[in-house]
């Protein structure tokens, strides 16, 4: 397959004139049909008024961060189970990650979880992905488990909030090296979760955890380099069910006015209550510019971590409308963090990556689709219907083509899933990758 460049996208349909001449190109069958269909949608989408160069390029340059800890099969807190050939460690993760972006072409980066992910040589594993076309996006600290052989300090009852000072500064000094680690790697951001809160009434005096809570991370952003974001990471419950200490996006927002300009809000689309309106979280943290990032996912009930799209992709499509919206007025950041966190419990998780991330890219472009200036017609007059209309209209359009031309045109899989599969990937690896009993990969 020829890769183009993402600025070669009319070189695709020049291709398909020479073929309708009877020039010998060598294409396969699935590409002769790609550019044939692609060119009377591109007849529909000009004479339509879309710019059909301009949404395919879009999609070209769209991208999206892989975790580390989602190539490996998830669990329950009941029970795990791995899949045959699944990465062992660090170097076999980014394996999995170089296929995956080179199926699709829209994940060149990979966020690492620590301690997780356990490196013991920096320098191979960036070697190793450098010659992968890949990077490594924002790290991730883990003080909701208690270190391998710490037998004196636990975070049972907290970490960064903890009553005892010194389970503090172990959580503030996992939070420093996760820092020092992300310098090596060439990444600009520290996701900072917690679990702490309480199980039962009475347990945590509220207003010192906080105190607390703002005073362990006051000394991690202290840290920051000039150039990095601390993105806070908020939820509604879990692991403790009574209260959570960062529990919502209007605390994390507080929280990152009292740190200063390079804190900022992350949105985890499970940590929310049921039917909470997250792309209203999405429009009012851009306004106050002060949103850094996502966890994409999908979620019934709580933070059920499922495939993004797989539930209620027109959530997702509104809250690529609240982006859209903001880029339409030049209000967009440039820096914010997109990243899928899941959980595969009983799928390959490289196909679910793929499947998230293109569903993911789809709600980009269909919110692309949209009239802005119809919408904001129609909302000036308050006429609901039509506003909603409007939105429904980009939603329904059948954006693939336009997916599948920038695959193409970057040097990807027409079908990636299709071609995963033809593969025979995971067989060929469970040969080479024997399971350890004890492994525990991806998210528990």
């Amino acid at each position: 397959m020829r890769i183009l460049t993402r600025f070669d996208f009319v070189t695709a349909i020049i291709i398909f004139c020479t073929l309708q001449k009877g020039i010998n190109v060598n294409k396969s069958e699935s590409e002769k049909k790609l550019l044939s269909e692609f060119s009377l949608f591109k007849s529909f989408l000009d004479q339509s008024g879309m710019d059909s160069e301009g949404l395919v390029n879009k999609a070209m340059n769209f991208s999206v961060a892989i975790p580390s800890w989602g190539l490996g099969t998830g669990g329950t807190r009941f029970a795990r189970f791995p899949m045959p050939g699944e990465p062992r460690n660090i170097i076999e993760k980014l394996e999995d990650a170089s296929l995956l972006n080179s199926l699709i072409k829209i994940t060149p980066k990979v966020s690492l979880h620590f301690p997780w992910d356990e490196v013991r040589d920096f320098s191979e594993i960036i070697d190793y992905a450098l010659s992968n076309q890949l990077e490594f996006d924002s790290v991730n600290s883990n003080t909701f488990q208690d270190k391998k052989n710490e037998t004196n300090i636990s975070y049972k009852f907290g970490s960064l909030t903890h009553t005892n000072s010194s389970v503090r500064d172990l959580a503030i000094e996992h939070n420093l090296q996760c820092i020092d680690y992300g310098l090596k790697l060439g990444s600009k951001s520290l996701t900072l979760w917690i679990p702490d809160g309480s199980n039962f009434p009475g347990q945590m005096h509220t207003s010192r955890a906080l105190d607390r809570y703002l005073d362990s991370t006051a000394k991690i952003y202290k840290h920051l380099p000039e150039d990095w974001f601390l993105l806070l990471e908020h939820k509604l419950y879990e692991p403790s069910f009574y209260s959570t200490v960062n529990n919502d996006w209007g605390t994390s927002y507080a929280f990152s006015c009292h740190l200063g300009e390079k804190a900022k809000c992350l949105v985890d689309l499970g940590h929310h209550a049921p039917n909470s309106n997250i792309e209203g979280i999405v429009g009012r943290l851009l306004k106050f510019k002060k949103l850094g990032g996502f966890h994409f996912n999908d979620s019934s009930y709580g933070d059920d971590d499922l495939d993004a799209g797989s539930v209620n992709p027109f959530r997702l499509f509104l809250i690529y409308n609240e982006l859209s919206d903001a880029e339409y007025c030049g209000d967009l950041p440039n820096d914010l963090a997109y990243l899928i966190d899941q959980s595969h419990n009983i799928t390959d998780p490289i196909e679910s990556l793929i499947y998230s991330s293109l569903e993911l890219q789809r709600a980009y472009i269909q919110s692309q689709l949209i009239n802005r200036e119809s919408l904001y017609y129609y909302q000036q007059n308050n006429d609901p219907l039509m506003a909603l209309e409007e939105l429904k209209k980009a939603f329904r359009f059948d954006v693939s083509l336009i997916l599948k031309m920038a695959r193409y045109s970057l040097g990807g899989e027409i079908d990636p899933i299709k071609a995963y599969r033809d593969m025979n990937y995971r067989q060929k690896k469970s040969e080479v990758r024997k399971f350890k009993n004890n492994s525990s990969i991806g998210i528990v």
